[in-house]
């Protein structure tokens, strides 16, 4: 126990007859037991001293204070006002008030305590001038981006993300190197996070390369020796905004270097010491692997990413944190039906359909409509791939429905892309069905969800994907042409493949030209199967020889030999045709 000053009896008596004397004896007290660590005994003597004195703000702030340390912030909220309305003065409990506000935002979620918080801050900052008290007002300005950056990424603009970045830059101005070189350190570490949120919501890379740059500096005095866990930490967000550059550019350079930053993180982080953060960085670690492997032509890389996400499951496991749980199985299923694509097999990409089905566990439509749409979107993928490799039709029809189901939340007002997309995909699971059923129904549809697609996926937007839905509706219209007497479908047909070329041009994207050159080739050919003269048929000569000048070196044997047996099947009908 605190030495005690006065015995019980004594205690009692001044409570009695000088309470005001007797508030600030408990208050004493008090403050010996907090220093100890006994935070029970600590808030009862507070409260004792708060009763005998209501008007005294500082009991109120001790108490405050060691309910904040217990994430009692409502309650602390409560006592800070009260001793601000004691002592309107007080910087101090302006802060607290301000940091109990900011924590309650973001441990329930409430914006309006968040807002409060900067209200609060900004009072504070009337208080703590910076040349006064530089090292205080820099504390305050931080914590003032701190209270942005977590409104702004529940926002959808960019105004409190800037905002917050100012706020942090000019905590810089005060919090140097040289005279507050951990403060300046974690200020540099959170302006980083500012700007990879403003990066990612901005196009371009230059918000996201300064925010590479403020993590680097950070690292010069967030070592490894001095703080292990806050160097890993910076290395691990340093990684998020490689990351998030190497998504932006071709290469891959950056995605290696976000790679190697989640390594080092987790030479820090691990498994036994945090376990939760080591499961987040092993994600992020999948991520990034994810996307290196998607741009290389082996597996190795995306071999990485599943023993990376498979590592960070044990650890996020259902029980401990459901939506991130939920999160790594979606991303486990995106990698393992990116394996199952390069591979001949269903395996991978049956283990794709499971980790989505058990992200749909926890990702439901009530929690988060939008990730349950997405991962119905990514199941349906999953199902169209492995319907294309097994007979039958129940797994397309599977796909069919997790498109539909997605786009019960994707709607054309919420998400016009993203709504697009699934309308494409939507089409092309029902051209698939459509080619092996005998009614038209299915390749109607399809052409329905491809126009629909193109309504948002418009040529001044979206040049290559609004080509790419061209030909795929070139390929539904063509087989509708196939199964209806008439040649209304096969000219649409042509149309929208020649549309297609306008931006797949053999320069830009050379396979993706040589396929629908192919396509445009077989769609002429029917065409011309069904007129007397010769016209399309040497229009098909035309694109199956252009189709050949690039897949010749490019693509199978036994499908360069197709396109040259069409060409010549083609060639011989127009010279039996002249000869008449």
């Amino acid at each position: 126990m605190p030495e005690a000053l006065l015995n019980d009896a004594a205690i009692k008596v001044i409570d009695k007859t000088e309470p005001a004397l007797g508030a600030m004896v408990h208050n004493n007290v008090g403050n010996g037991w907090h220093r100890e660590g006994k935070l029970k005994e600590a808030i009862a003597e507070y409260r004792v001293a708060v009763a005998l004195d209501p008007d005294n703000a500082t009991p109120h702030y001790n108490l405050a204070n060691v309910l904040y340390d217990q994430d009692q912030f409502t309650d602390a909220i409560s006592e800070y006002r009260l001793a601000i309305a004691d002592n309107p003065d007080d910087a101090a409990a302006h802060i607290g008030l301000g940091n109990a506000l900011e924590r309650l935002g973001e441990r329930q979620g409430d914006n309006a305590a968040l807002k409060q918080a900067i209200t609060v801050y900004r009072a504070a900052l009337e208080k703590y001038t910076p040349d006064a008290a530089p090292l205080d007002w820099a504390a305050t300005q931080s914590n003032v981006g701190n209270a942005l950056a977590a409104l702004g990424g529940r926002e959808a603009g960019t105004t409190r993300l800037t905002e917050a970045v100012a706020a942090y830059h000019m905590a810089l101005e005060r919090y140097t190197r040289d005279s507050a070189p951990l403060d300046w350190a974690t200020t540099q570490n959170n302006l980083g996070n500012a700007l990879v949120s403003l990066g990612e919501r901005e196009s371009g890379t230059a918000r996201l390369t300064e925010a590479v740059a403020a993590y680097q500096a950070a690292l010069e005095e967030r070592t490894r020796e001095r703080g292990p866990l806050d160097w890993a930490q910076t290395q691990n967000n340093l990684g998020n905004a490689l990351a998030a550059l190497g998504e932006r550019e071709s290469g891959t350079a950056h995605m290696e270097a976000a790679v190697a930053a989640y390594q080092a993180a987790l030479e820090e982080r691990t498994r036994e010491l945090v376990p939760l953060d080591w499961a987040r960085t092993q994600s992020n670690l999948g991520n990034a692997l994810f996307r290196l492997g998607e741009r290389e032509s082996g597996t190795t890389h995306l071999q990485e990413a599943v023993a990376a996400y498979r590592a960070a499951l044990e650890e996020q496991t259902r029980e401990r944190a459901p939506l991130d749980w939920a999160r790594t199985q979606s991303n486990l299923g995106g990698v393992l039906a990116a394996l199952g694509e390069r591979e001949s097999g269903t395996t991978h990409l049956q283990e794709a359909v499971a980790a989505y089905r058990a992200a749909l566990e926890e990702q439901t439509r009530e929690r988060v409509p939008l990730d349950w749409a997405m991962t119905q979107s990514n199941l349906g993928n999953a199902l169209s791939r492995l319907g294309e490799r097994e007979s039958g039709t129940a797994r397309l029809e599977e796909a069919v429905a997790a498109y539909r189901a997605a786009l019960e939340e994707q709607t054309r007002e919420r998400v016009p892309l993203t709504w697009a997309t699934t309308q494409n995909n939507l089409g092309i699971a029902l051209l698939k069905l459509g080619e092996r059923e005998n009614s038209t129904a299915r390749l109607e549809e399809a052409v329905a969800a491809y126009r629909a697609a193109l309504e948002e996926m418009t040529r001044e937007r979206v040049p290559l994907t609004w080509a790419m839905t061209q030909n795929n509706l070139g390929n539904a219209l063509s087989r509708l042409g196939e199964r209806e007497s008439g040649t209304a479908r096969l000219e649409e047909a042509v149309a929208a493949y020649r549309a297609a070329l306008e931006e797949m041009t053999r320069e830009r994207v050379p396979l993706d030209w040589a396929m629908t050159q192919n396509n445009l080739g077989i769609a002429l050919l029917k065409l011309g199967e069904r007129e007397s003269g010769t016209a399309h048929l040497q229009e098909a000569v035309a694109a199956f020889n252009a189709c050949l000048t690039v897949t010749e070196t490019a693509w199978p044997e036994e499908r360069v030999e197709e396109v040259r047996s069409r060409r010549d099947e083609t060639r011989a009908e127009i010279a039996r045709r002249t000869a008449k």
